[in-house]
């Protein structure tokens, strides 16, 4: 009996691929798929387990779910991915509402799962998690002209502060065949954005039975009918000459790149198990910019790792004033169970690690702005992603903006502009962290 169900993913583009496939196969098994729970048989909240503001949201999406259940417009809850994985005992303790449970492992379990739960079963799956089924179809929920690929799954890396291993298993690459088709999908649907992610892209391929590189992947990719190419977590120890040689060269692969450093002390990049110094990183920097001069670099940063004084902290500061990186996402350090920093000595105050983060922010804030302002006059490519009735113009995204994360193009037109087309800007203005202008005609 077809059963419909919806679907509500938190956390990562990562996680939303999980959930694209899930969708793709209850919609296979002959089941209605929609976004909006109320009135739906089941609902399938795929949930982000990671730090802590992760598991509140996904704690919080449980029990507003839990409320529809309550006043009968929605029969049955199955909760996955990573929260699902991680506290199995705890969600079954203490969160009755949950009627099934999907681990990272088990996301191809879905529909069995649905099944289960209509017949009045209580479902379980918790398949392994180091070796998961990832070339699945998929129902793309983003926008038609965006869309995500993803290459990897897993993370063998081990940082000090992250449970993502324990989570996701061991790094494992998608072969580029899959990869390749999956893409072509994309191309011929009309996607003009591919989005390249994995927890870390830079180590594709290294672990196939016939090595090959992510540099090589690009370039095939670059062969396929997209306009923009976006890579997302490049780890720095990891990005090679030949990389930067292709994304330098290849027209279609944007001069944004996501590479997560986390800090820039030896002694706490050391205590994070990172596989860098301070010198090596300010070296990749200056080889990304001679490279490509109109680079911009986001990274995530960490406030309050353990033994981070102050004296570290002003050195991260300097740092982020010396190398003006154009994106910045900033963390309280969370301790998570079962990694390394949780246990260990000279905990920083949480009260310390969050005043940290809001003088990084407002420190980033004024580079951003600066970054704005040299953009004043120039002429920039944008993706027009719609026409924003609130601002009363449209609204866009340059090739140094990722989707959701960063900042917009606001812009006036004479004429009808479709989304998903893209024209050529004249950047006249700053309102609010966003760029203003007018398409040039």
């Amino acid at each position: 009996m077809p059963y419909k169900i919806a679907f509500i993913s938190l956390g990562c583009a990562k996680n939303l691929v999980n959930t694209e496939q899930m969708m793709a196969l209850c919609r296979a098994a002959g089941h209605m798929v929609t976004g909006d729970p109320e009135g739906a048989d089941v609902a399938v909240l795929n949930t982000c387990g990671f730090i802590e503001s992760a598991k509140s949201e996904a704690i919080g999406s449980i029990l507003e779910l839990a409320e529809l259940k309550k006043t009968g417009k929605l029969k049955k809850l199955l909760v996955a991915g990573c929260l699902s994985q991680r506290y199995p005992d705890d969600i079954r303790a203490e969160l009755p509402e949950v009627d099934g449970l999907l681990g990272t492992g088990s996301y191809t379990d879905v529909a069995a799962a649905v099944e289960a739960l209509m017949a009045g079963e209580r479902p379980e799956y918790f398949s392994d998690i180091h070796r998961t089924y990832e070339d699945g179809e998929r129902l793309v929920t983003t926008p038609p002209w965006t869309a995500y690929l993803k290459i990897a799954e897993g993370c063998s890396n081990g940082c000090a502060f992250c449970v993502i291993p324990k989570l996701r298993g061991r790094y494992r690459s998608r072969s580029m065949e899959a990869l390749l088709a999956e893409a072509e999908k994309l191309a011929a649907a009309g996607v003009k954005e591919l989005i390249v992610i994995a927890q870390d892209i830079t180590r594709y391929g290294l672990d196939l039975p016939e090595p090959i590189s992510l540099a090589r992947l690009v370039k095939e990719l670059c062969k396929l009918d997209f306009h923009w190419i976006r890579l997302h977590y490049l780890y720095p120890e990891a990005i090679t000459d030949e990389l930067i040689g292709v994304i330098a060269s290849e027209p279609k692969v944007l001069h944004y790149l996501d590479i997560p450093i986390q800090h820039c002390n030896d002694g706490i990049l050391k205590a994070m198990r990172r596989r860098n110094t301070r010198a090596e990183l300010e070296e990749l920097f200056a080889r990304l910019r001679a490279a490509m001069p109109d680079v911009v670099i986001r990274t995530s940063l960490i406030c309050g790792l353990p033994g981070e004084g102050e004296a570290e902290f002003e050195e991260l500061c300097e740092f982020l004033k010396e190398q003006k990186l154009q994106r910045v996402g900033v963390f309280q350090f969370s301790p998570e169970e079962g990694t390394l920093a949780a246990d260990m000595e000279d905990q920083v105050d949480p009260d310390t690690a969050a005043r940290r983060v809001e003088l990084v922010v407002d420190l980033q804030s004024r580079i951003m702005d600066g970054y704005n302002e040299e953009r004043l006059g120039t002429v920039m490519e944008v993706l027009c992603e719609g026409f924003d009735g609130e601002a009363g113009c449209y609204a866009g995204r340059t090739y140094a903006d990722s989707v959701d994360i960063d900042g917009r193009v606001l812009f006036t037109a004479a004429g009808v502009v479709p989304a998903g087309e893209f024209v050529n800007v004249r950047i006249t203005g700053v309102s609010d962290g966003d760029l203003t202008g007018e398409i040039e005609e």
